[in-house]
């Protein structure tokens, strides 16, 4: 039976590679979408959506909500065209005739009353959104299976400064919220999402089967953004893909269990960083609750698992 996921996105390029894994899957149902700030502007991330859902033919019954637009600190958020595009598809201008429907943000409270225990929540953006859930509906949220959560960076540098990956620096007040109040949270950072890499090569061949559209020019552009940073790099690091293959595919993953604490003050130079510190008990945590991480990843995992969903082929290891 498929997974049903409601995802939280910021819907850039790594985000849209996931829609696209999500829409070739069997083992994947995505039940709802909440279109949040991050890599590009609420309202961005909502044409995209409405761009993707047309394109790849999602069931029109998929409820998209208006999630976040500020993060819970206050400030204006920061975009990154460099990275995802002027409008978070690379080189895409979607074209969105306005005709899709948008929920209010409440729908969420139905789709958790709809699937209760059932369901999987996969937050691959900012977290506003899903702290303003636990502020709002605290008991409410006990009710999901699992939470699947992209960000932070434990022990390695960052993507956004020395020590804080763009997600968890984005609204780290949030971060804490949800990491105080939610049980059964998996999170999937830095130290295993920059082991996903798809290289060009992977990207042409999936291309031939012609079931993933525009996922050529998108990875073109991501790949160039990553290239130029690090040359060493064969290809680029699809963050968010590997998040929602999580929740579908633990055993790609190695993990730990730790207390996790985010460094909430916005303007030192630690913000946004995430710690893990060894568990000893309760006293000793300093409050932080118990979660587990993703450390590392089995990359031959990934790649085949990656490469059979995009064409539609079983394609197996030596």
């Amino acid at each position: 039976m498929a997974k049903k996921v409601l995802l939280f996105g910021d819907i850039g390029i790594d985000d849209t590679v996931a829609l696209i894994y999500a829409s070739l899957s069997d083992e994947v149902e995505i039940v709802g979408i909440v279109a949040d700030y991050g890599n590009v502007s609420r309202e961005d991330a909502v044409s995209n959506i409405h761009y993707l859902t047309k394109l790849f033919n999602y069931p029109s019954v998929i409820p998209v909500i208006r999630g976040a637009e500020v993060p819970l600190t206050g400030e204006q958020p920061t975009f990154y065209p460099e990275i995802h595009g002027e409008h978070g598809l690379g080189p895409i201008i979607p074209n969105d005739d306005g005709q899709l429907k948008i929920e209010n943000f409440l729908e969420i409270v139905k789709i958790i009353e709809t699937y209760k225990n059932d369901l999987v929540i996969v937050n691959i953006g900012r977290l506003t959104s899903l702290a303003t859930m636990f502020i709002l509906y605290r008991e409410l949220m006990n009710n999901i299976e699992a939470y699947y959560i992209m960000g932070g960076a434990f022990w390695i540098p960052g993507n956004v400064t020395t020590v804080a990956e763009a997600n968890f620096h984005g609204d780290p007040i949030a971060v804490n919220i949800v990491l105080t109040y939610a049980s059964n949270v998996t999170i999937i950072p830095l130290n295993a999402t920059r082991k996903a890499i798809v290289t060009p090569e992977m990207v042409k061949y999936i291309d031939q089967f012609g079931k993933t559209k525009i996922l050529q020019p998108l990875m073109d552009y991501y790949t160039r953004f990553y290239k130029e940073r690090d040359p060493s790099l064969p290809g680029a690091p699809v963050h968010d893909v590997v998040t929602l293959i999580a929740a579908i595919h633990p055993e790609m993953f190695t993990f730990g269990t730790y207390p996790v604490s985010i460094i909430d003050e916005l303007n030192g130079p630690a913000r946004g960083q995430s710690i893990a510190e060894e568990p000893t008990n309760n006293q000793h945590n300093n409050g932080s609750k118990i979660h587990s991480i993703a450390f590392d990843l089995d990359y031959n995992m990934f790649f085949y698992n990656f490469l059979s969903v995009l064409t539609g082929q079983k394609i197996q290891g030596k």
